[in-house]
């Protein structure tokens, strides 16, 4: 017999972060916490993100209550229950991972948890003033990372071409790889317009251009774009495999963005993944600002994939009171510190 618990968690940023739909102060959280017959317990993450998860509903509290009054249905039956709750699907599938391991946090075992590798990824700049831009540049790239992201559409966007111009005058495409983040802020008339402008950086791709749901406005500026497009809160609420390659088809983008609390957890992803392979469409594993929880095991499920392009799994050291972990970033590479212990107080 198991018995389950659920507990809300809200993380505290150091500092207001900014993205074109807002700026984020906190961030709520849930953990699932299992414990079976012999005492063994195991712990997940419901990765929601308020506002943006297709989850985002008055009766999720409710039904994470009721997935934990139900736990000895077991993961399978469980996570059938809860397609349309994508977050608790992937906390579910943490929980009983952890249960079985032996030490609660090594999800999937490898050579990154036991310490051994190291995963590349990319350095997150949150949108500001463009001095405040321009000095967690300067601060990502003396910590030695080749891959920026920049999250662009909330200021003004001369000011942003501005501060694109302004890094490519200092280092070259060879010297640091830039992605920009548009979170859906362009409008489809004018889109191809700024991608154009955008294209003069040597930018590696851009993330959702415009808001998700217009397949044909996307579908065109995929095919028009001279600057890659990869999908991210386009894939958010896309449920079932017909669903999921109707929509790939159509659209034919370069790459999709995944983030497994947003498309189910890892056997979401998988799915995802091979859809895209068949389509010969690239993709990369990204978290969604879970805790070092979620992002401990989304971290580990990254590196079974035999990943060589950065990924977006820089996200645990944004809060104040975050789960103390072993998950350590040196020089643009999140690591596996096996001398560091875990502080979750079950």
């Amino acid at each position: 017999m198991i018995k389950a618990i659920y507990k809300k968690h809200i993380l505290e940023f150091k500092q207001a972060s900014g993205t074109s739909r807002g700026v984020l102060k906190t961030k709520e959280t849930w953990f699932i916490i299992l414990e079976d017959s012999n005492g063994n317990k195991g712990i997940g993450e419901c990765g929601i993100l308020r506002g943006l998860s297709i989850d985002d509903r008055p009766d999720y509290e409710n039904q994470l209550k009721q997935t934990c009054q139900n736990i000895n249905k077991g993961f399978t039956a469980l996570y059938k229950e809860n397609d349309a709750f994508p977050s608790i699907q992937i906390g579910l599938e943490i929980a009983f991972k952890s249960l079985e391991s032996q030490n609660n946090y090594e999800i999937f075992p490898s050579e990154f948890s036991k310490g051994n590798e190291t995963i590349p990824i990319n350095g997150l700049i949150w949108m500001g003033t463009e001095a405040f831009m321009k000095q967690q540049i300067k601060d990502k790239i003396e910590a030695g990372f080749s891959c920026i992201k920049l999250k662009i559409g909330a200021i003004d966007f001369e000011t942003e071409l501005n501060l694109l111009k302004s890094i490519r005058k200092e280092f070259t495409q060879k010297d640091i790889e830039l992605r920009v983040d548009a979170n859906g802020a362009f409008a489809p008339n004018n889109a191809l317009e700024k991608l154009k402008q955008l294209s003069e950086f040597n930018l590696h791709s851009i993330e959702q251009p415009i808001k998700q749901g217009q397949f044909q406005d996307m579908a065109q500026l995929c095919e028009k774009t001279p600057l890659p497009i990869a999908l991210d809160e386009e894939l958010i609420g896309v449920f079932g495999k017909t669903n999921q390659h109707d929509m790939l088809q159509t659209i034919k983008p370069q790459y999709i963005i995944l983030k497994p609390s947003f498309v189910g957890g890892f056997k979401g992803s998988d799915q995802w993944i091979n859809l895209a392979k068949k389509q010969n469409i690239g993709w990369w594993i990204t978290s969604a600002l879970e805790s070092n929880i979620g992002l401990n095991a989304i971290t580990q499920y990254t590196y079974t994939k035999q990943v060589s392009a950065p990924q977006g799994l820089g996200t645990g050291s944004l809060y104040t009171n975050n789960i103390s972990s072993p998950l350590e970033i040196k020089k643009g590479h999140i690591t596996y510190n096996t001398n560091v212990n875990w502080d979750f107080k079950f």
